[in-house]
């Protein structure tokens, strides 16, 4: 009898596992990452070595020899060979055509000097001739002087022949050279724009070159726009850049979803890699026009390349021009408390009624007064509405009151916030903490507090305003020190993020943002298998250097669209 039970009991052994063998080889995957260490961002199951794919999304996650049983004739295998491997890296703050115009103009980042600044700008003009306006971006205050800003002359004695514009690292500033202003008509009589400031000399009333905010668009509107071809090959190429960084989505952040119709047509050649989450720059009050554009745009772009149904508020300015809005004056400028760019009650309106539509609202706040004002604007649309799962955001925060920074869970307001803008160098603390005092710059990027507070975070970059490459700005999150290691411990270390911690915003954070948790931001089963594989093992290598990793592989959809030249583990891979 016992023998008999042996005999039956391996027969349905059998039986089942001829039935899984059958069931995985009629259906194998169509692609294999095995020998990975795979960091997941999913609570359930941290760490796995391998994973299958099929259709463009994640089939299985586990170990080599559970995936090993995915595999079929036709199945492209990866072979990590050990290399960390994470969920696609997400952007939550980026303005895409600036970089990619960025990508072909004068960059300033590296001046740390007047003498720099001005070589810069003359080498970049003699090695290009042809150009009739010199654009660029990427200057610092704190190259001019502690409180100083540029004057139009140190242009000018390099580049006289040509109209030059050139904003500063922030984009709130720019300086134009005598010759822009002279194409913009800008006089002693011309009056400042709304929202905007004509720097002026204080003896003779002309014009410095330096514009404030909207001022700047007096002379970049005589800038003539490039071609759709010099646009296409530019954000092409910009995508292309994304892509090799590791960045499988990019939340823009305004000034892109105006030409929506471009990524549209890069997606239909084949070469959009990347996806997009896009935002609408909206005035307050809102129009009845603009709802119904925004309308239009939601439905015609809402699938999982290209999403434009989220609007973006400008409600103040920068700290380091005087122009965020503060609660209390700027040190050493009494009669300044920087400027709300809308009226607090039309924007409290406006937020309501877009949060009633169903829009998530980002809004650009970084000074005290700004950011209690969207707090304050969101809690009312939240009761408005009897809804708290709007989505909405703040952009920045750079300083908050500490009265406002548990309110972000409290009120379920995403903190979206970009790691690069407190990196302590001499910019910061002359510029940024001299312009508020010590005392308030105590509260500067409090990533910690408001994570603590319940809130969740989303990071990114805001390029071209500093790099597009994430891993420096990982690398800030847990060690607020410059790369050079100053502050040694860091500056306010009580908020600094774990190795984890920052992983989150970049994955799962940034994709909450976007409205995308539920198909990106962890590696699952059922979600897109979007994956990047690493020239370095985060958790095994000294904070310090995490700025230096290199993305080897970025598979987006199931589809490998970036390998670095170096990498050999999947040379048959590369889908067609």
């Amino acid at each position: 009898m016992r023998k008999q039970v042996l005999r039956v009991t391996a027969i349905i052994a059998l039986v089942f596992l001829a039935s899984a063998c059958n069931r995985r080889t009629s259906t194998p995957a169509d692609t294999v990452l095995m020998h990975a260490r795979i960091y997941t961002v999913n609570a359930n199951l941290p760490w796995a070595q391998a994973m299958a794919v099929r259709e463009g999304k994640i089939l299985a996650v586990g170990s080599d020899k559970e995936i090993a049983a995915y595999q079929g004739p036709s199945t492209n295998v990866i072979d990590a060979k050990g290399r960390m491997a994470l969920p696609g890296f997400m952007d939550g703050h980026v303005h895409m055509m600036a970089g990619a115009a960025q990508l072909e103009g004068v960059s300033l980042n590296e001046a740390k000097t007047i003498g720099e600044f001005q070589k810069i700008i003359k080498d970049y003009a003699a090695a290009h001739p042809d150009k009739k306006w010199i654009q660029g971006m990427g200057w610092v205050y704190s190259v001019f002087g502690p409180g100083s800003l540029p004057d139009k002359r140190l242009v000018d004695e390099v580049v006289a022949d040509r109209p030059v514009y050139l904003a500063a690292y922030d984009g709130h500033t720019a300086l134009a050279n005598s010759k822009a202003l002279q194409i913009a008509g800008i006089t002693r009589k011309t009056p400042n724009p709304p929202s905007g400031i004509i720097v002026r000399d204080p003896a003779t009333g002309e014009a410095t070159g330096v514009l404030k905010e909207a001022a700047g668009q007096l002379v970049a509107r005589h800038i003539p726009p490039p071609t759709r071809e010099e646009e296409l090959n530019r954000l092409t190429k910009a995508i292309r850049y994304a892509s090799s960084l590791g960045l499988t989505r990019l939340i823009s952040a305004g000034a892109d979803t105006e030409r929506v119709e471009l990524f549209d047509q890069i997606r239909q050649k084949g070469d959009l890699t990347a996806r997009f989450t896009m935002a609408w720059f909206t005035s307050a009050p809102v129009s009845p026009d603009a709802i119904r554009n925004l309308e239009e745009s939601r439905k015609k772009y809402r699938d999982e390349w290209i999403d434009a149904g989220q609007v973006k508020f400008l409600l103040d300015g920068v700290i380091e021009a005087h122009t965020a809005a503060m609660l209390e004056p700027y040190e050493k400028d009494p009669s300044n408390k920087g400027q709300l760019y809308f009226d607090a009650e039309k924007y409290r309106e406006a937020v309501i009624e877009l949060h009633r539509l169903g829009f998530p609202i980002a809004t650009h706040a970084i000074g005290d007064r700004a950011i209690r004002l969207a707090l304050d604007s969101y809690e009312a649309a939240n009761k408005a509405n009897s809804r708290t799962d709007a989505r909405n955001r703040i952009e920045h925060i750079e300083a908050p009151s500490s009265r406002d920074i548990p309110r972000f869970g409290k009120l379920n307001v995403i903190a979206s916030m970009q790691p690069l803008h407190a990196t302590p160098d001499q910019n910061t603390f002359a510029s940024w903490a001299g312009s508020i005092g010590p005392q308030r710059a105590e509260r500067a990027f409090p990533w910690h507090s408001i994570l603590n507070g319940g809130a969740q975070l989303s990071f990114g970059s805001d390029w071209p305003v500093v790099t597009l490459n994430p891993w420096p700005g990982v690398q800030m999150l847990l060690t607020r020190e410059t790369p050079e290691g100053t502050p040694a411990g860091g500056w306010h270390p009580n908020e600094r993020l774990s190795l984890e911690q920052a992983i989150q915003g970049y994955t799962m954070g940034a994709a909450i943002a976007a409205g995308r948790e539920k198909s990106e931001g962890s590696i699952e089963v059922g979600k897109w298998a979007d994956v990047i594989l690493l020239s370095q093992d985060l958790f095994r290598i000294p904070a310090n250097q995490i700025g230096k990793t290199k993305v080897l592989m970025t598979m987006v959809g199931g589809k490998i669209v970036y390998q670095d030249v170096s990498w050999d583990g999947a040379p048959s891979a590369i889908s067609k």
